[in-house]
């Protein structure tokens, strides 16, 4: 036999016929499931067994689906309420931003109202001293031209002497 193997044409042939036998083999099991299938009923031994299984199985998938959607409920569950009081977080800090705005609103119209009353003060203050400046000018004129001419500022006494010295001229 081994030596017959050694051929390849043999070999080949060998190899051939095991795969033909492997194929057929699978082609009997097939029809061999179909005939099963085919005779399959309630209230056969294999049937009873089958359907049993069935249910079986069908309850562990409700049980399975039920726990998976259970613990994804939870989840979201949990997410959820993670959520809310995130959210509710978030507006009590807005809420207190809201409110140290408005406050700071408030202090930025008085401080407003300040600077407005101080620049009118200012105005008046600088045009009082626009005055003054104008008053001590004039003052300043009238001492230099004294200065300069000192019979401006003289008062000239009133008496006959001086008069009649006048007039005797």
């Amino acid at each position: 036999v081994r030596r017959s193997l050694l051929d390849p044409a043999i070999h080949e042939e060998f190899t051939r016929l095991k795969n033909l036998v492997e194929e057929k083999e699978k082609q009997v099991k097939e029809l061999q499931e179909d005939i099963d299938a085919v005779n399959f009923t309630t209230q056969s031994k294999m049937g009873k067994m089958l359907m049993d299984k069935c249910k079986t199985l069908q309850k562990e998938n409700e049980e399975i689906g039920t726990k998976a959607s259970e613990v994804k409920i939870h989840e979201l569950s949990t997410k959820l309420a993670l959520q809310k009081s995130q959210n509710a977080e978030l507006i009590s800090q807005f809420e207190g931003l809201h409110k140290h705005m408005d406050g700071l609103t408030d202090d930025v119209e008085k401080s407003n109202e300040i600077v407005l009353t101080l620049q009118q003060r200012l105005e008046e203050k600088e045009s009082e001293i626009k005055r003054l400046k104008e008053e001590l000018y004039q003052k300043a004129e009238v001492v230099n031209r004294e200065i300069d001419d000192p019979t401006i500022g003289e008062k000239k006494p009133v008496n006959d002497e001086v008069v009649s010295g006048e007039a005797e001229c």
